[in-house]
């Protein structure tokens, strides 16, 4: 069934549910707008004049959705609105906020640069500071920079004109939700950082603020639908990050997980000298623990065999904006229907309403980041990401650290270069990522790199991909694990890409791909340049389930193996090995799939 058509403003809903204020002002909808094909925008006035075209905000201008609807390259692209400050919100401080925009971002406000940014995948802040006035115009201005020459992480946007193979229409500029937040001028609350603690029965919260006060306080209560469990205080002129304990009583103490996705309300307090509420948030959490055993990663201390699906976010319309919050969550829907309780979130930060889906339907997430744009083509130093990717990927993990739903994390994504006797940037980069992921999260695994080139010897687990085709062959290939000889890829020369395993848990993180496109069977001749997949197509639906079913059985009667993902939910675009084609119609039954893989797995029934 297709998707409503977005509203007017498009894309409506808050778009920060885990930590939601009452008064904002969502800026979607028409924005003035330019191309700015040499970036020479800023020289020939851009910023101060009137814009020659319009674009729907939150699409980016490569979408339909759009109204624009250009797939060439595009240097630099302009944006200009008006909007008028409420008049009740005198007394704050106006933050402009940005969910996503692709790449290099400079924002003005009345003519006054109020932020730069470099990312594509994550969200930033501009505090408007004296320029927003209450109850008048401001003009805002944002210019976007997206080369396609030099490093960038890009994911899997195409660097050159056409989509091929697994790379897909660019999105530049403005991608996800723009809007205004009216904040307490002399102290605020910022995100808190929740924590839960299965062991002993409790969540442990940071709640940052902006500034200490003399008599301030916090206040935090933690409810469930019974009503309030618990509340606790502590002072707020201490500490930038107050931090407090929410124990939950025994019999109000319910596990989040796939079974049973239980989240807890939470309403956070900043209170005066007086007593009286400065500022004031909500926001939710689930309790839940992701530990480590030997071979074993359990969630809850149980071994749940992760079934996931690589899912890459993309939309024919929208290109990585979903059109609609209904789209978001029927695809988490579309994953549980084919037997898959939860997904990587492929080269792509996906929006965080995505997540506040999965935390509330119980769908598990691995986050990834968008790496794919550091390959130079140097022999044995041939992938160079730089400072920028450590940058982006901690804001994507200060945002997304409370969400249940992420039980692992995945910086890197088949990141490949030989091991020799040289450190090169790539080792630094994965070493950096990797620690920073650590010391931002210590509660969840870190895979140094998914597939391919893992070169952190204590990476928390390994995996490897593998797509071949043949039932029996793949089982060959993946018997080793028991005797601590899994599976790992290597270069097409035999070199090692890898440091050795050292007994973790390992999955086989990307297999299948199955290439099934029902319309291009049926045509004569190779079609992989308009349609392609993995290995030699099937030329039946039976062929497909019968190969998926002995594809999948092979990882789920390995007693060792914790887990999978197949490749993929969806097609996209010229890619067509989905389970679902890209408009999300069926193309096969999913029925079959979901018996196929939701039998006991050999590791859920293992001590």
């Amino acid at each position: 069934m297709p998707s409503p058509r977005p509203s007017d403003p498009p894309r409506p809903e808050y778009p920060r549910p885990q930590f939601v204020r009452e008064a904002w002002l969502n800026l979607n909808g028409e924005w003035q707008f330019e191309i700015d094909r040499s970036d020479t925008g800023l020289e020939r006035g851009l910023r101060e004049r009137e814009l020659d075209d319009r674009i729907v905000v939150p699409f980016c201008p490569e979408s339909t959705l759009s109204g624009i609807g250009e797939t060439d390259f595009l240097e630099a692209v302009w944006y200009r609105r008006t909007v008028t400050v409420p008049e009740d919100w005198a007394d704050s401080r106006v933050l402009l906020h940005f969910g996503a925009v692709d790449h290099d971002t400079t924002v003005w406000a009345d003519g006054v640069e109020v932020a730069r940014h470099r990312g594509g995948f994550t969200p930033f802040t501009a505090d408007l500071g004296e320029v927003a006035v209450a109850g008048q115009e401001l003009t805002l201005v944002v210019r976007a920079r997206d080369s396609r020459h030099g490093v960038q992480a890009r994911g899997k946007q195409a660097t050159w004109y056409a989509n091929s193979h697994c790379h897909y229409t660019r999105t530049t500029g403005i991608w996800q939700t723009v809007w205004l937040e009216p904040v307490p001028r002399a102290a605020a609350l910022g995100r808190p950082r929740i924590t839960p603690d299965l062991a002993s029965g409790s969540f442990h919260l940071e709640l940052p603020l902006t500034a200490n006060l003399p008599g301030h306080r916090v206040r935090v209560t933690l409810a469930d639908d019974r009503g309030e469990i618990v509340t606790t205080e502590t002072r707020a002129d201490l500490d930038l990050a107050p931090r407090l304990v929410l124990t939950v009583p025994a019999d109000r103490l319910r596990p989040w997980s796939p079974a049973d996705p239980h989240l807890y309300d939470l309403s956070l307090q900043l209170l005066g000298a007086d007593g009286q509420i400065v500022d004031a948030a909500t926001s939710y959490a689930g309790l839940r623990s992701v530990s480590v055993r030997g071979k074993r990663l359990l969630l809850n201390g149980e071994p749940v065999f992760q079934r996931l699906v690589l899912d890459q976010g993309y939309y024919p319309d929208g290109l990585m904006t979903a059109p609609t919050d209904a789209d978001l969550v029927r695809d988490i829907e579309l994953g549980l229907r084919a037997g898959f309780n939860g997904a990587r979130l492929h080269q792509k930060v996906f929006e965080e309403r995505y997540l506040y889906h999965a935390d509330r339907i119980g769908y598990l997430v691995w986050g990834e980041f968008g790496d794919w744009g550091c390959e130079t083509g140097v022999r044995d130093d041939n992938q160079r990401p730089d400072a920028s990717y450590v940058t982006q990927w901690l804001e994507a993990l200060e945002r997304d650290y409370s969400h249940p739903s992420i039980v692992g994390w995945c910086p890197l994504n088949e990141t490949y270069q030989p091991l020799h006797d040289r450190i090169t940037r790539l080792d630094d980069v994965t070493r950096a990522m990797f620690l920073a992921t650590k010391q931002a999260d210590a509660t969840r695994p870190v895979i140094d790199a998914s597939g391919y080139a893992h070169r952190v010897a204590e990476t928390d687990v390994y995996d490897s991909h593998c797509y071949e085709q043949d039932p029996a062959a793949f089982a060959k290939a993946m018997s080793g694990l028991a005797e601590n000889r899994p599976y790992v890829n290597a270069a097409p020369d035999g070199r090692p890409w890898s440091v050795p395993y050292r007994g973790q848990p390992y999955f086989c993180s990307e297999f299948g791909g199955i290439w099934w496109d029902p319309e291009a069977a049926a045509a004569a001749g190779d079609q992989r340049d308009a349609s392609w997949g993995y290995g030699e197509r099937p030329y039946t639906e039976e062929e497909f389930i019968e190969r998926f079913a002995g594809l999948t059985a092979v990882l789920l009667d390995d007693a060792d193996m914790f887990g999978y993902c197949y490749t993929q939910l969806t097609d996209v675009f010229q890619e067509r090995n989905g389970v679902y084609r890209f408009d999300r119609s069926e193309k096969l039954d999913t029925a079959r799939l979901h018996r196929a893989q939701t039998r006991p797995a050999a590791y859920e029934n293992t001590p």
